[in-house]
């Protein structure tokens, strides 16, 4: 009952890094976008760079121009629905920063016919200034334009006072630009440099700050332009709104917007007419399915955290009812609820995970550099080649044993070698019915080789005393690299005997009774 974990005590140290640190080990490195080769692509198949008059999608300077583009886009949502509101009452000023800011997204429309893009049914980057221009035509072209359109500009040349709808509605289309913020957060979700519950909240926030300033602002928008002032939402708490400052009149919305969509309800700022009722109802239908995208995505990301302690303790009470059913002994049962435990954190470290998909060399390259000295140091493989251990050591697994639990029992099947990397094992044997500790193991002794290497059940039973650590490899495997390694081979069975003929002196030496000569001989290959 050993849990896998591919994990030795010179490993487990380093296990916090890919965690903490793995924005340091990735800095710079985003993996999730680099462009993919077609299955038996070689490098004369694939364009070795692209067109000198084009600019690279993975340019760095291309990057930042997109992150600055961003920014933009974070200052239009703001402002759009501001100005769609509040347009005859702002300054001079954010018309000013509205065309900078369209300046920049036209030069963006001009350089997108110069960006390459990765075709979506080849994966390859097409480079072709005509396929681009194609693309880019038919696809965003016309929409990125209307929402770069200077409108209020042109307006004030042939009216400066033209507020009408429609000049409104043509403003507000530059919230077509907020595409590139959801493509943003669609990227920093699949971005292992970034935390995946702080991206997926930091999304909602917005989400929920963006519909409480539109909605602030559509309904001030109604109440200004009702012709009762005094029958609207603001008139009937501010006769005179429309003469108070344009920060108390945006609070004012701010707080409406708020109080409607947590459905408060206060009383205080309520629909006075038709329209302003119609777009209560409106908003209200909305926030119920706003609501509901909250908390749906709320609950996945607390039920990804909590799900695997709910198994646990599943687990844990299954495992405690089938014990008490079958009458277990409370050794066997402790057994039971500590492997458990002990499954429970070696599966949140997800070594075993990230080691099957990783290809069979870089994983060999991996026991090697953890498994070799441990394996080296076992008086078993003394003076064989480096070429063996290598060999060992990309066959050999590790796990984790709960104390108090049996690495294996006495008289098994000879089936495994077991290798003490960390923690303390007894040794036990029983006799006459008596079970008895013939000694202790230590870190980097072998166990269970006598029955390993003679063929025979095992004479000992194994149990831990702590927290241990253990390589194992199978006898079929061992044996078969042996027969590959003759020369090996002979090695590892003059230090086996040689360790045998050692040991059964000692016992002699030590034990003179007819029990144990009678247990010897069990030892002798």
């Amino acid at each position: 009952m050993a849990c896998p974990s591919f994990c030795t005590s010179a490993w487990a140290p380093r296990l916090p890094c890919f965690d903490g640190d793995i924005s340091n080990r990735f800095r710079g490195r985003n993996l999730s976008g680099d462009l993919l080769p077609s299955l038996g692509a070689t490098t004369t198949q694939q364009p070795p760079k692209i067109r000198g008059h084009l600019v690279s999608p993975y340019d760095p300077r291309y990057q930042v121009w997109e992150i600055f583009l961003i920014l933009l886009v974070v200052y239009s949502a703001w402002i759009c629905p501001l100005e769609f509101a509040f347009l005859r009452y702002l300054p001079r000023a954010p018309f000013i920063v509205d065309d900078v800011v369209n300046g920049f997204f036209a030069v963006d429309i001009v350089l997108t016919f110069f960006v390459p893009y990765v075709d979506s049914k080849s994966y390859l980057l097409v480079d072709d200034p005509r396929k681009i221009a194609v693309r880019y035509l038919s696809s965003w072209f016309a929409f990125d334009v209307c929402s770069t359109f200077p409108f209020h500009s042109i307006s004030l040349l042939f009216n400066r006072h033209d507020h009408s709808l429609g000049l409104k509605f043509l403003n507000a289309l530059r919230l077509w630009r907020l595409r590139r913020v959801s493509s943003l957060f669609a990227r920093l979700e699949k971005d292992i440099r970034f935390n995946y519950a702080v991206i997926r909240c930091t999304k909602l926030i917005s989400v929920t700050l963006f519909a409480i300033h539109c909605a602030g602002c559509i309904n001030y928008l109604i109440a200004d332009r009702y012709p009762d002032p005094r029958r609207t939402w603001i008139g009937a708490s501010m006769p005179d709104f429309r003469e108070a400052g344009l920060w108390v009149r945006y609070v004012t919305s701010l707080y409406w917007s708020i109080t409607t969509m947590t459905t408060t309800g206060y009383g205080d700022l309520h629909a006075e007419n038709t329209r302003e009722m119609l777009f209560g109802i409106a908003y209200m239908l909305f926030n119920l399915w706003l609501t509901a995208y909250l908390i749906g995505n709320m609950t996945n990301l607390v039920v990804h955290s909590t799900s695997r302690t709910r198994d646990f303790r599943d687990m844990v009470q299954a495992a405690s009812e089938f014990a008490a059913r079958n009458q277990l002994p409370q050794q066997i049962e402790e057994q039971m609820l500590n492997h458990i435990c002990l499954r429970f954190r070696t599966e949140g470290l997800k070594q075993q995970e990230t080691l099957e998909i990783l290809p069979k060399a870089m994983r060999a390259s991996i026991s090697i550099c953890l498994f070799f000295p441990v394996v080296q140091g076992s008086y078993l493989f003394k003076g064989v080649s480096s070429g063996f251990i290598q060999q060992l050591v990309t066959e050999m697994q590790a796990e984790y044993f709960a104390p108090k639990e049996d690495v294996m029992l006495q008289n098994d099947k000879p089936s495994d070698l077991h290798l003490l990397v960390s923690g303390a094992v007894d040794v036990l044997a029983s006799l006459d019915g008596t079970e008895q500790i013939f000694g202790k193991a230590a870190e980097g002794e072998l166990l269970g080789e006598t029955g390993v290497m003679s063929n025979k059940p095992q004479p000992f039973t194994f149990r831990t005393t702590k927290l241990s650590q253990i390589l194992r490899i199978s006898r079929s495997k061992l044996m078969d690299i042996m027969q590959e390694n003759r020369e090996d081979g002979q090695i590892i069975r003059s230090n086996f005997h040689q360790k045998l003929r050692m040991e059964q002196r000692l016992y002699i030496a030590m034990h003179q009774d007819d029990r144990v000569s009678a247990f010897e001989q069990r030892l002798d290959p």
